[in-house]
């Protein structure tokens, strides 16, 4: 059984990174127990705001995963890192910008 206690690593990652980036933008946070050590950050309509939480948490920009869902009318992406002792997984949900370029063409 995972306790309370297990998720010590992503709540204390998200107590720090509240402090030390107070300015950047809200995201949505999720800590599983069924992943007691990965804190999740996910970003919904906003490419600056993914980049921006990319920055400050450090993920390196050629490591970023694109992907297409929902008949490939979104785009997301997702990059992963570790700071503080805890797994980071940093995704990015935002329209399919070529696909809506190509039906306005």
């Amino acid at each position: 059984m995972t306790t309370f206690a297990d998720l010590s690593h992503p709540l204390a990652l998200l107590r720090l990174l509240a402090a030390d980036h107070p300015n950047l933008p809200a995201v949505d946070v999720h800590i599983s127990r069924h992943s007691p050590d990965r804190l999740t950050l996910e970003v919904h309509g906003s490419l600056s705001t993914f980049e921006a939480w990319r920055e400050a948490l450090n993920i390196d920009p050629a490591a970023i995963r694109r992907n297409l869902q929902s008949a490939d009318t979104t785009m997301v992406l997702s990059g992963f890192g570790t700071l503080a002792d805890c797994n980071i997984q940093l995704v990015g949900y935002s329209s399919n910008l070529a696909l809506l370029t190509a039906v306005a063409a």
